[in-house]
This record gives structure tokens, C-alpha cells and sequence, in this order.
């Protein structure tokens, strides 16, 4: 799928990575959570990114879970592969790849393991961009503090125009996402990345979509579709309801992989909620509050007459009227 025919305007999880009792990677799993996000009506999937666990895969498992995606999903939803590199040859060479194993898009991390300034992210970029003509998405990781200008992001786009998408980690995100869209004139969508705690407001701003875990992806289109159509009040009602999932699981992103996979398994999508080591330890009050909020998601479905597992049922759009 080329620049001309990929778009978002909605929901695109990233998918975690399910493994077996020994940690390997659990193919069927992974399937079974690639189903989901086919019956949750999601714009399109990524994999493997912070929130797949990437940087616990080996290079070989990172391609495997691309391949297999593209592989299992037959175009149903489009596939977004994650090529996160502090090498610009590399992020390169795994852009390349990606593309030509069949992904519709591409997402980086702006690599901030040390300071860079703009000329020298302008160059790595600058490397992916050559390497690919499949669109672009830059997710601007930021744990340092700064963060990509607008004026920075015009000027990318206007020497390569398949950069396309970027995702913004940042409080107070209306003015930036604004300021984006009238310096590329509309031409750089903009994704909120912060599980969408911010999503309501940031609507209203213009996003073109949200970023978030897969296990709450189905209430966050729903959400979605309300409020671009909208109908706010009914949006809040079910975005309140998620919302304390989104402000615990962020954390600690260790945390977050065992929460979204407990929910997950509550949900009856993940049969397992195995963390790959070095992992963090879960403290009994953890569990619990992890629990009561599972109990929560699980209730809220209820009442919006959600499923708890769409996979393999009948299209629950009906639901919304």
C-alpha cells in the first residue's frame, strides 16, 4: 500500500508482543490479538514498538513480527512497522525492509538516547526518507524535554512529501498540533501518543488520530467516531470511563506491559499476560488497583453494550446508535 492510498483517521494501536511460559514469542497469540484489532475497527495496527516490548526482540523477531502481521492481517487493516534505531543506517536498512515485506507505513522514534540537534535529525531522517516511498510516521520520543518543532516538520515534508504523519508525547499539545497543521498546510497529520489521555481536546484541535494500547482500542474508536461526529457528551461518557486505565498504566512502561496484558487476558483476547525479563515486579497493591481497573473496562463494555471479545462476531457498529 503506497503513499496515495494510506491515510489515518482514527485509531492505530500498537500491538504487544504475547509470549509463551519460556518467552518466546506466542505466534498464535499474536494472531489472536491481530483479530481483535480487525473487529475493533481500527485504522491500522503497529508493531513492534515501545509498547510491543522492542527493545527486548531480537533483530530477527522484530522482522518476524512484521512479516507475520502483514501475512495474517490480507490488507484487512493496513500495517504500520515500527524501526526504531539510534543508527540512521540502520533505521534505513529496517525501513527498507519493512517496506518491501509489505508494511503500509512506517514509524521512528526521534532517537534521543543522547542530544541531537535539528541538523543532525534532519540528516537521519533525511536516510529513512531515501530508503522508502511508503509514508512516513515520526513519533517525536522526548524523555529528554525537547521535542520537534513545527517549523521543523514543514521543512521535512517539503523535501519529502511522504513524510506524512507525526506522533506528539507532550502535555499541552492543542497549540503545537495547530501550529502543524497551518505550517504544512494541512499536508502533516498529526497523532496524539500519549495512550489518549488528551484525545477530546486534542480532536478539537485536529488530529488526525490516536496512538494508543490495543487492549482499549475498540472503546477509543468508538470515542472517536463520537466525538469527530459531534456527539461530545456521549464521547466523555465512554472517555471517562477509560481514562483512569490510561493515567495508571503511563506510568511506568514496564507497568503498562503488564497492565495492557492483564486486560487483555480479562478481555479473553490473551490467554497469557507473560512479560518478557528484565521486567518490573508487580506489587500485590498493583495487582489489585490492576484488577479493579480490569473490572471497570470490563463493566463500561457492558453498559455500551460493547463485547468483551469482538473477535469472530458480528460487526458491533450497531451498538453506537
Amino acid at each position: 500500500m503506497g503513499l496515495s492510498n494510506f491515510t489515518i483517521n482514527g485509531i492505530v494501536p500498537i500491538v504487544p508482543t504475547p509470549f509463551d511460559s519460556d518467552e518466546e514469542i506466542d505466534w498464535e497469540a499474536l494472531g489472536s490479538l491481530l483479530d481483535f484489532a480487525v473487529a475493533a475497527h481500527v485504522e491500522a495496527i503497529c508493531l513492534p514498538a515501545y509498547a510491543s516490548e522492542f527493545y527486548k526482540l531480537a533483530e530477527a523477531e522484530r522482522k518476524q513480527t512484521v512479516v507475520f502481521a502483514v501475512e495474517h492481517l490480507e490488507s484487512k487493516v493496513s500495517v504500520v512497522a515500527q524501526v526504531n534505531y539510534a543508527s540512521s543506517r540502520q533505521a534505513a536498512c529496517a525501513a527498507r525492509e519493512a517496506q518491501a515485506d509489505g508494511a503500509s507505513a512506517v514509524c521512528c522514534a526521534v532517537p534521543r538516547i543522547f542530544s541531537l540537534d535539528d541538523s543532525a535529525l534532519v540528516k537521519h531522517f533525511d536516510r529513512i526518507l531515501q530508503a522508502i516511498d511508503i509514508p512516513l510516521i515520526i513519533q517525536d520520543f522526548n524523555p529528554g524535554g525537547n521535542s520537534l518543532s513545527a517549523s521543523f516538520v514543514a521543512e521535512l515534508h517539503r523535501a519529502h512529501p511522504h513524510f506524512r504523519y507525526v506522533k506528539l508525547e507532550e502535555p499541552l499539545m492543542a497549540e503545537k498540533v495547530e501550529a502543524i497543521l497551518e505550517e504544512t498546510s494541512g499536508e502533516v497529520g498529526v497523532l496524539e501518543g500519549w495512550g489518549g489521555m488528551f484525545m477530546l481536546e486534542l480532536i478539537r484541535s485536529g488530529i488526525c488520530g490516536v496512538m494508543p494500547g490495543l487492549a482499549i482500542s475498540d472503546i477509543l474508536a468508538r470515542t472517536f467516531r463520537l466525538a469527530r461526529g459531534g456527539d461530545l457528551d456521549r464521547a466523555y461518557e465512554l472517555y471517562q470511563g477509560v481514562l483512569p486505565q490510561i493515567v495508571f498504566c503511563l506510568q511506568n512502561m514496564e507497568l503498562y506491559h503488564h497492565a495492557e496484558k492483564l486486560l487483555l487476558e480479562a478481555r479473553g483476547i490473551l490467554s497469557r499476560a507473560k512479560v518478557r525479563s528484565a521486567t518490573r515486579t508487580l506489587r500485590e497493591s498493583e495487582t489489585r488497583h490492576i484488577q479493579f481497573l480490569n473490572v471497570k473496562i470490563l463493566s463500561l463494555l457492558d453498559r455500551f453494550n460493547m463485547p468483551r471479545n469482538p473477535a469472530g462476531q458480528a460487526s458491533f457498529r450497531n451498538a453506537e446508535r
